[in-house]
């Protein structure tokens, strides 16, 4: 679970510093840096999977655009940062295995990880460049320091349970020296003083972290299988329509695939004979039914023949649909729900723009049911069972998403105008609303009257009135809009009367 990120040089996010609750809505317009937010999160994903190369080449296919992974760090005009730093802290959970299989057990599972990377040229890479490593760290945060590093205010017991230390000394990976001369340091795991294992960090060509195994670095490697859940997920409908073969993953796929080949995996088990199948269709077609009116049944049609499993949906008068024919949004429901009953959910979902093919009256029931998908912060009795931990990170420019979400979980995206050095550029600024924990995290709060404006956001010209905010729009006595009547406008809020 990411409790808290600060990332800098990375695309237009300078010197941002977020923390995270089980559910977190990023909301503001289009081109302000949410997507950018939700990038870096992938980006130090795919850095504790592959190598540093192939890591910045995955964002948002950020390289094969560019042709310069240079692309990648804050610029300005032609000048580009030479270094991006991240900082993030996270709760791991205990046990875990590694590639291998190899049973791992953490000795922290709250933790702090740092890292920094600078753009190197590199002749031999087709003008891609390359990243170096400059500092890597892994360090644990005490239990008496842990309640201070939690300000959505989990409750004592949920802590008890998933924060734990056994850890001595603070560091798991540290950086010494500068230059050629810089050293990454790997320090025994059991917490004693012998020797590091000293790597040189001009020479790796990915993080240490993304090497960890579980007989050397037991802790190090249950932070990487933490950062390696964290995923975005894009529901893409013609993917969700997609039949699956009897061999397709059983893992829904960030773009919506293989969620047939999902869906008859938690039905049936891995032995296709599970008797509690019904069950768990019938579940899924309970939720779903609270979404769309017409859905009474939904189960994965086994087709021994071709070998191909299908979705269908049964309506109110009987009749089955194969998923081809469902809408967009009552598949993107669908691969909501299907998430939602998995048996040990974990990592970070990250989610652009949810509300996309949904009706604006099933916007709140959508906040819900991402809502339902993560963990439980305020349980008052420490439970046993699963061990991992779910949250779920949205964006969104939707105004009537913005008023439905929490008011704990809002975090408003704002461009402002930064002036360093002689230079004057834009960056993205994170604020929350006032009086929430957020708040009294040290995050800024967002002024009230960009607040209203922002969920309110339609200009209400007179007649002949020809608005400077709206150049593109003519309005005339017969182009009347519907926010124009008087029988609708007389409910509307004057939010332009109201002052920042």
């Amino acid at each position: 679970m990411l409790t808290r990120l600060r990332v800098s040089g990375f695309k237009n996010l300078v010197n941002v510093d977020v923390s995270f609750g089980p559910f977190t809505c990023i909301g503001g317009a289009n081109g302000a840096g949410k997507s950018n937010l939700l990038d870096a999160i992938v980006f130090l994903s795919a850095l504790a999977d592959r190598p540093l190369l192939d890591a910045a080449l995955s964002v948002r296919d950020q390289g094969a655009r560019t042709g310069d992974i240079r692309g990648l760090f804050h610029h300005v005009g032609d000048h580009f940062d030479e270094e991006m730093s991240f900082e993030a802290e996270m709760i791991i959970p205990e046990h875990g295995t590694d590639d291998l299989g190899q049973q791992a057990k953490a000795t922290a599972t709250f933790v702090h990880y740092a890292l920094s990377l600078r753009y190197k040229s590199d002749e031999s890479a087709r003008a891609l460049g390359s990243l170096e490593l400059v500092k890597e760290e892994l360090s644990h945060i005490t239990l008496g320091d842990a309640a201070g590093h939690l300000p959505f205010e989990p409750s004592r017991a949920w802590r008890r349970r998933f924060v734990k230390n056994e850890r001595r000394t603070p560091k798991y990976i540290s950086t010494e020296g500068a230059g050629a001369d810089r050293l990454i340091n790997v320090h025994q795991d059991g917490g004693s003083s012998g020797k590091p294992q000293r790597l040189r960090a001009a020479n790796l060509p990915r993080t240490v972290l993304s090497a960890a195994n579980s007989a050397e670095s037991p802790t190090a490697t249950l932070v990487r299988r933490e950062m390696q859940s964290w995923r975005l997920l894009q529901l893409e409908p013609s993917s969700l329509r997609e039949p699956d073969n009897f061999t397709s993953p059983v893992e829904l796929a960030s773009d919506g695939a293989h969620l047939p080949a999902t869906l008859f995996h938690l039905a049936h088990g891995s032995n296709g004979h599970s008797a509690d199948s019904a069950a768990i269709y019938a579940d899924v077609a309970n939720r779903l039914a609270q979404l769309i009116d017409d859905v009474r049944s939904v189960y994965v049609d086994r087709d021994e023949h071709r070998q191909l499993l299908t979705i269908y949906a049964g309506g109110r008068d009987g009749t089955s649909y194969p998923a081809r024919a469902l809408s967009d949004g009552t598949l993107r429901f669908l691969a909501l729900t299907v998430l939602s009953i998995e048996p040990d959910p974990r990592g970070v979902i990250c989610m652009e723009e949810p509300e996309n093919g949904i009706h604006p009256e099933r916007i709140p029931a959508m906040i819900q049911l991402l809502r339902d998908l993560t963990t439980d912060t305020e349980e008052q009795q420490s439970s046993v069972g699963g061990e991992h931990l779910r949250q779920v990170i949205i964006n969104t420019h939707s105004p009537a998403v913005v008023m439905q979400v929490p008011e704990d979980s809002l975090v408003m995206a704002e461009s402002i105008e930064i002036n360093q050095a002689e230079t004057s550029f834009k960056a993205v600024q994170l604020r929350c609303l006032k009086g929430t924990w957020r708040e009294r995290a040290g995050a800024e709060p967002v002024a009230i009257g960009r607040l209203l404006a922002y969920l309110n956001p339609i200009a209400t010209p007179q007649e002949n009135d020809w608005s400077d905010s709206l150049p593109s729009v003519r309005y005339s006595r017969r182009a009347r809009r519907v926010i124009d009547r008087e029988d609708v406008n007389q409910y509307k809020i004057p939010f332009a009367e109201i002052s920042e």
